[in-house]
């Protein structure tokens, strides 16, 4: 295999779902990327790259940043403090702590939790390229040992950024939405931000009959629904209402959930692209540019899903229009 591929496949392996909803799925069920971790070390302390120079990013600071970038009305400032990085939020210090976001009076109790996934999320998809046997035989891992290990993130800093720490705080802060032509419920704070997504769907369905055809096609809209992530004990995005799911009268036979892939073939990733149900492009990018990212980029697809998700977006060089 040339190294391009290489490149490419591996982009499948480490760019996958979560961060982070449905429950038990006869609804609908999303999963969790597979965590992107950058070559660079994990911690904190600033490395100057040569005499004189200014010191390079940490991924902590990477990340710190682009979560101050990403939602500037909740997050004061940045700070490195304490030998770490560090953010204020609502009047209390998170730190990155080795990806755990962990507020300060609780750094003690990192340990018992899972790193929250800031992961490679690609402008394109790579072209698709059938895996071989060493590639299944990593891939088959993979999705055993997703069942096996039982992903736990800490909470605390996305339930203060999105003034979420129970079901019925989060009932509060959902209104309902008319979304291309569906009722549901969202975080009060997306509003405007999937007003301007379904005009611009709208704009772009008028000219062009492959987005008018997909529009035209979807039969439900599922956004706020309290529970976790499938298999694991970290709270889901649509928990928070800041997911939503578009579901068409008919998948035509395409795959659009790796795990319900799963009871059909174990090999779910060997499922090309013509054979999973993809939105029309336009549809995608329109979502990206307002901080939305798609669940069919993940090795672990799900590609009815949408999520806010501005950070990451940020942290891959594509700032969202309201950041811009």
């Amino acid at each position: 295999m040339n190294k391009s591929n290489k490149l490419i496949f591996l982009f499948f392996i480490f760019a996958a779902v979560a961060c982070l909803a449905p429950g038990d799925r006869q609804t609908v069920t999303e999963t969790v990327p597979q965590s992107y971790q950058s070559n660079e070390s994990e911690t904190a302390e600033p490395r100057r790259s040569g005499p004189g120079q200014a010191p390079e990013q940490t991924r902590a600071e990477q990340v710190m940043r682009a979560l101050a970038e990403a939602y500037p009305r909740q997050i004061e400032r940045v700070e490195f403090r304490n030998g770490d990085w560090a953010l204020f939020l609502r009047g209390t210090w998170y730190y990155y702590a080795e990806g755990k976001l962990m507020p300060e009076n609780l750094l003690g109790d990192a340990a018992s939790y899972s790193a929250h996934s800031f992961y490679n999320y690609a402008a394109e998809l790579p072209p698709w390229r059938t895996p071989n046997a060493e590639e299944n035989a990593r891939l088959r891992e993979m999705s055993n040992n997703r069942n096996r290990t039982i992903i736990h993130r800490s909470p605390h800093f996305f339930d203060d950024l999105w003034r979420v720490h129970n079901r019925a705080e989060s009932y509060d802060r959902v209104k309902t939405i008319r979304f291309l032509g569906k009722s549901t419920m969202v975080h009060y704070m997306i509003l405007e931000n999937l007003a301007i997504v379904e005009e611009q769907i709208l704009a772009a369905a008028a000219s062009d009959p492959q987005v008018m055809a997909w529009k035209n096609s979807i039969n439900s809209l599922e956004g706020w629904s309290w529970r976790n992530i499938a298999e694991t004990q970290t709270r889901s995005y649509h928990s928070y209402g800041l997911a939503v799911d578009l579901l068409p009268r008919s998948f035509g036979g395409k795959e659009t959930y790796w795990l319900w892939a799963m009871n059909r073939r174990a090999d779910w990733w060997n499922i090309s692209y013509n054979d999973r149900f993809h939105p029309p492009q336009k549809v995608i990018k329109i979502f990206e540019t307002y901080g939305f990212i798609w669940g069919g980029k993940w090795t672990f697809f799900d590609t009815m899903h949408f999520e806010y998700r501005p950070e990451i977006l940020i942290l891959n060089g594509r700032p969202p229009e309201t950041q811009r």
